[in-house]
């Protein structure tokens, strides 16, 4: 039976920043939340689009060309091959949409960057 979930809900009840994960899938895309503050490394996909979509908060989308500000409601398509450095100044749920071979961090690897089987685990173990 299909299940009703709330993303922000969901971003909430997250523990790890900057570790999201997967609530649902459509077809070569995963459906992620994701709870944030402070940066993640500047990076690029570059065979993928990465959607932003701001549940609650703020969130900077800066680039080597300037930067977007996202407040609650917005959404933002960061196209791939773009380099860019997402920081949120306060805490921030997200909803992010991505093909299932996009790589958290893309081209760079650092403490923060999770495994698909890491953001696949169930939200119930977070910490």
């Amino acid at each position: 039976m299909p299940r009703v979930v709330n993303p922000e809900l969901l971003a909430a009840e997250l523990i790890e920043r900057w570790s999201p994960r997967v609530i649902g899938d459509v077809d070569d895309h995963y459906v992620k939340v994701a709870k944030v503050k402070g940066d993640l490394d500047w990076h690029r996909h570059d065979d993928e689009d990465e959607l932003f979509f701001v549940l609650k908060g703020r969130l900077r989308l800066e680039f080597e060309d300037g930067a977007v500000e996202l407040g609650e409601g917005d959404l933002y398509v960061v196209p791939k091959g773009v380099l860019h450095h997402p920081v949120a100044s306060e805490e921030t749920l997200l909803l992010l949409f991505e093909r299932k071979s996009t790589l958290h961090t893309g081209d760079t690897v650092t403490e923060k960057t999770r495994t698909i089987e890491e953001q696949l685990r169930p939200l119930d173990s977070s910490a």
